[in-house]
């Protein structure tokens, strides 16, 4: 029986994690497993890995063999580079403690490079959040520039519309003091004669 390390899909529809399995070669992808020994999860920026590093050292140990994607991720994790070194120390190139000072050398190297990775990824993301500001700023900016506009232009029809309708109301008016006035007169003309008494008769 052939033994593979390989990656069993889970999760939904465009947004798949993976479990990092021991298996069978002749089990379905997302079938039956000897040992799960991590997950990858894709979907975040850094990839997510989390690994049971002395497991896979002992199914790399005993022969199990890696797909293309589990071996890229166990070498991303260091243990290919551990197991390399384990065989070296095997062969008497150098000795378990030099393997462990070279590892870890290694593994301080990774780290640094992917906290680098981190660090511009924060940056990148502060950048463009601020691209990002300013291009609202200036589109607000625009935006109340052109209310102001409409405002303007509503308050000068507005005013507009006012002066009209006091010009049309003056000659109304005067006509209605004119007319207020001869009825004045006429009453004044017309109020003596009603007073007077009637004459007697001879």
């Amino acid at each position: 029986m052939s033994v593979k390390i390989r990656l069993a899909r889970h999760g939904r529809k465009q947004h798949a994690y993976y479990h990092i399995v021991v298996a069978n070669s002749r089990s379905p992808r997302d079938g039956r497993f000897i040992e799960r020994i991590g997950s990858y999860n894709p979907n975040t920026n850094p990839a997510t890995i989390d690994l049971d590093f002395d497991k896979a050292i002992a199914w790399l140990t005993n022969g199990a063999q890696p797909t293309d994607t589990a071996r890229t991720i166990l070498s991303h994790k260091g243990v290919m580079m551990k197991k390399h070194l384990l065989e070296g120390v095997k062969k008497g190139a150098f000795d378990l403690a030099e393997a462990e000072i070279r590892f870890d050398a290694w593994v301080k190297e990774k780290e640094n490079a992917v906290q680098a990775k981190k660090d511009a990824l924060a940056t990148g993301f502060s950048d463009e959040m601020k691209k990002r500001l300013k291009a609202e700023v200036k589109v607000n900016e625009a935006r109340l520039a052109e209310l102001a506009k409409k405002n303007a232009a509503f308050a000068a029809a507005a005013a507009a519309a006012v002066a009209a309708a006091a010009a049309a109301l003056k000659p109304v008016a005067a006509e209605a003091e004119v007319v207020e006035a001869v009825e004045e007169s006429v009453e004044e003309t017309t109020s003596p004669a009603e007073n007077e008494e009637p004459t007697a008769e001879v």
